[in-house]
């Protein structure tokens, strides 16, 4: 099993509608379904009580079916009704029909459905590579010269030591670009890199096939593990050998223009060190040192002696949290509560080490199951240990780590249950980067699916993928480069400064949210202040269609555990 990632493979671009146009018509995962899959549309409120399914571009009827009773949806603002197909299961090319409604876009049913997607959302990490050239042997059109090398860092003030005074420099290469900017935050990176290692844990079966054709592919690792590590070797840059402690991040003082990264010229700074750096660097570098000793055991000791020593340093400064420098300008990442990364960082260390110390340490009884984000990772600590239940000592409490994970899941699919649209997302949801709360959503969703084999937690996860693949209020495909409709101008520098039309493939926009942050900064009107509708397709919008790692790291969790768990 192979799946490779075709660079020029964009046909969808070529017949692609305006991603800023809304029509009211039928909603649904545009680029298909696995054939065991729970399959769902939906529908316009009309005169309208069946559907019928047909051969895509034909009226060849395959499947009819009665609607579903209407429902408000308030956080769109209309009325809708569902479709259930589930029982379509022959590979094939379809299309949904229902009276007074133009047909839907067409959609695969394949046992490969998401093989090219997860490919894609993985290899995005390779165009966001800071310090190295992307040819066109393993980057197509996107080709593009090296930025950023990063081996002239200077130490900013608040991150100067007596080894390493302000103005000094170090030497700190590599790394993802965070986002739609050119610089790197440890925070961020921590639970981007530990998704893709979790997904590895979790699948590694689907993950051993895959060939992405990126430089390393073909050493013997597995390509998603060549991709951390370019990052990982980076994190590992950005500790302070003297004593431990992690900056915070690396960065100019002001964002760059929407320039190449070969054109952004700007000095560098590492900047103060803090304890949620150091934590969350202590929470991958556990889990790192485990994943790849089989295939460097050298690099994973100094991985785990990289994490005890940060946990050391943390633990003797409890509560040094941020704070933005007077002269830098560029993403904060603050958080004034580390508890939830003291949480994740003992769990991590405990089941690499099994030293029962650090469970003591996470204070299970008292930590809370939460759907995790970049500023809440608690819920990470709770995936680990169910992932890693069979191998822990007797301190861990198993029945606790089940009802964690299993109670979070049920109200994730109670909100399923009762959405008119079929999904996880509530009103709350709708925050910044929610494409990545539906798909956080979905990953712990999948991990209880996991756990205890109940089919309603895989068909509220496979709704999320279907709501970023198009089954949203504004029939759009958050994922640039796939769906029929998908964004043409996300947020993301080298995608607006390359002069390609189409953007780099495979990023998933942080999506609708009502805040329209950025609305001063946009030449564009949001088409509403609906939360389900309030996204706006411009390079302007920073707010609702910039990309992040941090958000597409569960697009490429879901897409391979849909994939991996599915029943055939």
């Amino acid at each position: 099993m192979k799946h490779a990632l075709s660079l020029l493979a964009l046909a969808s671009y070529a017949c692609a509608a305006s991603a800023s146009a809304t029509d009211d018509g039928i909603k649904l995962n545009q680029l298909g379904f696995l054939p065991g899959a729970d399959k769902v549309a939906v529908v316009p409120d009309g005169a309208a009580r069946d559907f019928s399914i047909v051969r895509a571009g034909t009226n060849t009827v395959v499947q009819t079916g009665p609607l579903s009773p209407p429902a408000s949806a308030p956080d769109s603002g209309d009325t809708v009704r569902q479709a259930h197909f589930t029982d379509l299961r022959t590979p094939g090319r379809y299309q949904l029909r229902v009276s007074g409604l133009p047909d839907s876009p067409p959609f695969e049913i394949s046992p490969g459905a998401y093989d090219a997607l997860n490919a894609a959302a993985l290899k995005a990490y390779y165009f966001n590579r800071a310090g190295i050239a992307l040819d066109a042997a393993h980057a197509g059109i996107y080709a593009r010269a090296a930025g950023h090398p990063d081996t002239h860092v200077l130490i900013h003030a608040s991150a100067a030591s007596p080894s390493r005074p302000a103005g000094s420099a170090i030497a700190s290469p590599k790394g993802w670009y965070d986002a739609g900017d050119y610089n790197k935050y440890i925070v961020n990176s921590g639970i981007s890199t530990y998704t893709l290692l979790a997904a590895f844990e979790d699948f590694p079966a689907w993950f051993q096939a895959q060939k992405l054709n990126i430089p390393e592919s073909g050493n013997g690792m597995p390509d998603i593990l060549n991709e951390a590590r370019w990052n990982l070797d980076w994190m590992l840059t950005m500790q302070d050998p003297a004593d431990g402690g992690v900056y915070h991040k690396l960065t100019n003082l002001r964002f760059d223009g929407m320039v190449m990264p070969a054109q952004a010229t700007q000095p560098r700074y590492v900047v103060q060190k803090t304890t949620a750096a150091a934590l969350d660097f202590a929470a991958v570098m556990a889990a790192a040192s485990r994943i790849y000793s089989p295939y460097d055991q050298v690099l994973s000791a100094r991985m785990l002696t990289a994490a005890k020593q940060a946990w050391q340093w943390a633990q003797a400064h409890p509560r040094d949290y941020y704070r933005q420098p007077a002269d830098v300008a560029t993403g904060e990442y603050g958080d004034n509560d580390v508890s939830d990364e003291q949480a994740w960082a003992a769990a991590e260390l405990y089941i690499t080490t099994r030293d029962d110390s650090y469970y003591q340490a996470l204070h299970a009884p008292q930590l809370a199951a939460t759907v995790p984000s970049w500023g809440d990772v608690r819920g990470l600590a709770w995936l680990s240990l169910a992932r890693h239940r069979k191998g822990l000592t007797a301190a861990a409490d198993q029945a606790l780590i089940a009802s964690r994970v299993d109670s979070l899941a049920r109200q994730l699919a109670a909100a399923w249950q009762e959405s008119p649209y079929g999904i996880t997302l509530r009103k709350a949801d709708y925050v910044w980067g929610s494409n990545a709360v539906v798909m956080n959503q979905a990953m712990w969703l999948l991990h209880a699916y996991r756990l205890n084999g109940t089919r309603a937690y895989l068909d509220a996860a496979q709704s999320g993928l279907d709501y970023v693949l198009g089954r949203n209020a504004l029939e759009l495909s958050f994922v640039t480069g796939y769906g029929t409709r998908a964004p043409r101008h996300p947020h993301h520098r080298p995608s607006e400064a390359d002069g390609i039309e189409a953007p780099v493939p495979g990023w998933l926009v942080g999506g609708p949210q009502p805040g329209q942050q950025d609305r001063k900064d946009c030449p564009a009107p949001y088409p509403s202040t609906l939360p389900a509708r309030s996204y706006l397709d411009h390079v302007c919008s920073y707010a609702s269609n910039e990309i992040a790692i941090n958000w597409n790291a569960p697009l490429v969790y879901v897409s391979a555990g849909l994939q991996a768990l599915t029943p055939r």
